[in-house]
């Protein structure tokens, strides 16, 4: 019985899956069968599986070739299997040798050569789980395939060497044809930003502070201001001061760069926590993830482990806001389309600004201002209460004084802010280790008012907002979140009252303010 099996790998959100590649030469007239639910580019592979053996110098059989993916359930999708379903064909004709437990993941050009496909590094650590060591790659995508621990990567530029290694008949292979290098797929990847510095900020001394405190505890954000005062110019500044990613958080971000086809994610582990500014025309699709078939990233997911910056945040459509709430709250998006589901993580900081109306003018005494209190009321309601209230740190942004401005070279530079930050997040790590959690703005209310419960005493202010309805019982707890994040930036081991006190007035100052 003629038949071939190698192995590869098929990606529903981040999560991989083993695919078992089989291959049968029949005894019918010509023909090329897939099955196993292929979507268009995967059906496509026939004719570039035929011509890019056939130039390789091992052409395939003129006999019925029937390649099934298994599980066949399985929806297959994408240029990744050419490989894997070639080197089947090629098994079920005896022009190569076993391929044992290989996993094969390329794209196929007609000429023979591989080339890049997405997504190489949550595949690659897919198989690795899975106990599949040993991959074969494209050579653009091999460093971007060696970053997975455990895995023996093999990176080709040509079909013709894959089937010489694995003892395809030199004789009649193309081996003269050596293609150039290429990059990894989408373009090469760019310099390292530079990171704006927190020195170029004038004035501004209570958001910079809230800035320093949403950092130091993973806290989301609402400034509110007139146009021109800052708000932008912090949102930005907020990556700087954030931690290098740990490995682990390093290779989920990568993983999610890699899906995205960003060129950032060639190369190496990106270590810096991502920044996403999508604009405030951005579709849901854009900003939660989506699209036709199986759904696929959107900005949320991109921020992952870093800062997800709505600049105008009113003027998105409403229902995109408030599908923020879930990832919010569960650092995951799971996103339903008839083709399937997918999990994508969107562990971010929120970072929303706004101004105080239409005009912008509302600020101060307002007497600018053109806007109608409905026109008012209208633009801050955009912004639903349930989105607002998953907000830890709400501030008011006042106007820049000719003072300010006079502090030229004189303001802390972000170096000095990042090094405070880098303080804060250690003792809350230390302290929340033994109860499986990272930062101050993860502690649920149960542990609190557990492990963690204060004083009555220090929470008397806090308790009588409750009391008034001035806070909800979410409000209450992330208050609570916020005045352990003063604590570790003051280095104290709980939270008194001032730093409750304080953090009362971090969520409330842009309410008051309206």
């Amino acid at each position: 019985m003629a038949l071939g099996r190698t192995y590869s790998v098929a990606l529903v959100g981040l999560n991989g899956y083993i695919v078992e590649v089989e291959a049968d030469i029949g005894q019918t007239l010509p023909a090329f069968v897939i099955l196993g639910l292929p979507d268009a580019a995967l059906n496509e592979a026939k004719e570039r599986i035929r011509s890019a053996a056939k130039n390789s110098g091992i052409p395939l059989s003129r006999r019925k070739i029937t390649a099934n993916l298994i599980p066949a359930s399985l929806p297959k999708r994408g240029s990744g299997f050419d490989l894997a379903v070639t080197m089947a064909v090629l098994r079920a004709a005896n022009d190569i040798q076993p391929t044992e437990r290989t996993v094969f993941i390329a794209e196929l050009g007609l000429d023979g050569r591989l080339r890049p496909v997405r997504g190489i590094l949550p595949a690659v650590m897919a198989a690795v789980q899975a106990g599949y060591q040993d991959v074969v790659v494209a050579q653009a995508n091999l460093a971007e395939a060696s970053l997975v621990p455990g895995a023996s990567v093999r990176g080709y530029r040509t079909l013709a060497r894959l089937a010489l290694d694995f003892g395809a008949d030199p004789q009649e292979l193309a081996l003269d044809f050596e293609p150039e290098d290429e990059p990894g797929h989408g373009d090469a990847a760019p310099g390292a930003p530079a990171v704006p510095d927190m020195a170029d900020v004038s004035g501004q001394g209570d958001a910079r502070r809230a800035l320093e405190v949403a950092a130091a505890g993973a806290h989301h954000l609402l400034l509110t201001g007139p146009p021109g005062a800052g708000k932008t110019m912090l949102a930005e500044r907020l990556p700087g001061l954030l931690p290098d990613l740990a490995d682990n958080e390093a290779m989920e971000v990568t993983a999610i760069h890699s899906l995205c086809g960003l060129p950032s994610s060639n190369a190496q582990l990106l270590r810096r926590p991502p920044f996403e500014n999508p604009h405030h025309s951005a579709t849901a699709a854009a900003i939660i993830g989506g699209g036709s078939g199986l759904p696929r990233p959107g900005a949320a997911s991109r921020a992952h482990r870093g800062v997800l910056f709505l600049d105008e945040a009113p003027e998105y459509e409403r229902r995109v806001l408030d599908a923020l709430r879930q990832p919010l709250e569960s650092g995951e998006l799971v996103i339903h389309r008839s083709a399937g589901t997918a999990a994508y993580p969107a562990r971010f900081q929120l970072v929303l600004a706004a101004n105080p109306c239409p005009c912008g003018k509302a600020s101060g005494k307002g007497l600018d201002c053109t806007c109608t209190p409905m026109m008012r009321r209208r633009y801050v309601a955009r912004m639903s209460g349930p989105l607002l209230d998953r907000v830890d740190i709400q501030l008011q942004v006042e106007r820049v004084s000719l003072a300010d401005f006079g502090q030229g070279g004189k303001e802390e530079d972000t170096a000095a802010v990042a090094g405070r930050v880098r303080d804060a997040r250690g003792r809350q790590a230390e302290r929340l280790r033994p109860l499986g959690l990272e930062t101050n703005s993860q502690v649920p209310g149960r542990i609190l008012r557990g492990a963690l419960r204060l004083p009555a005493s220090a929470t008397r202010i806090l308790d009588h907002s409750l009391e008034r309805g001035v806070l909800t019982a979410r409000g209450y707890d992330r208050v609570l979140r916020l005045a352990w994040t003063l604590a570790d930036l003051s280095h104290r081991d709980a939270p008194d009252t001032n730093d409750i006190g304080q953090a009362l007035g971090l969520r409330q100052a842009a309410s008051a303010a309206a």
